[in-house]
């Protein structure tokens, strides 16, 4: 995605360039340690360092943190923000910015934006994750045949160890559906 299209999707949408002005206004007083990046365990796989993404969003480079998968890597484990010097908020940042991400509805993310809906919908629906029907919806949300067919066997192993039940779906609101509901009005 080009960054006039990423700005473009931000104009239009005034309530994520807040979200984005306050993920900027948390990790203002960054020094660049890099403390955040070495205390991350996945920064390995990230194709741009915590600290990194941290300058990107000091500078406005909105290209440079939506092309990037790193925040989409963040496993929410706390450390970064434990250990920074100047103790910000870098995990609730982190989380802001896979929020924004979500929002702009970007094709990069579509398949974890995909995930994530069919995930808080069985949390929403059961109080737990019912795994089959995660799946199912998530393949169906997805609409690309070659997505289940690439997780056969890992399926086939999970069901053979009796790690994986088939469930029906049941009808009727959800059990957690009115918690979720007063948070969304809170988050307003």
């Amino acid at each position: 995605m080009h960054l006039t299209d990423i700005r473009e999707k931000l104009a239009a949408r005034p309530d994520l360039t807040r979200q984005l002005a306050q993920v900027k206004e948390q990790v203002a007083t960054c020094i660049q340690c890099g403390t955040c990046s070495s205390s991350c365990p996945n920064a390995g796989f990230m194709d741009m360092t915590p600290r990194r993404m941290w300058r990107a969003v000091l500078m406005d480079r909105v290209d440079m943190v939506f092309s990037s998968q790193t925040f989409m890597l963040c496993a929410s484990c706390y450390v970064c923000t434990l250990r920074c010097p100047r103790g910000l908020p870098l995990t609730g940042a982190m989380a802001e910015l896979k929020q924004v991400a979500f929002g702009l509805d970007l094709d990069r993310f579509r398949r974890s934006t995909l995930f994530y809906k069919a995930f808080m919908d069985n949390i929403r629906q059961y109080g737990r994750v019912r795994e089959t029907e995660l799946m199912a919806r998530y393949f169906l949300a997805v609409k690309d045949p070659r997505v289940p067919m690439s997780y056969t066997g890992m399926g086939i192993k999970l069901m053979a160890k009796h790690k994986l039940h088939p469930h029906l779906p049941s009808r009727g609101p959800g059990r957690l559906a009115p918690l979720f509901d007063r948070a969304k009005q809170q988050e307003r």
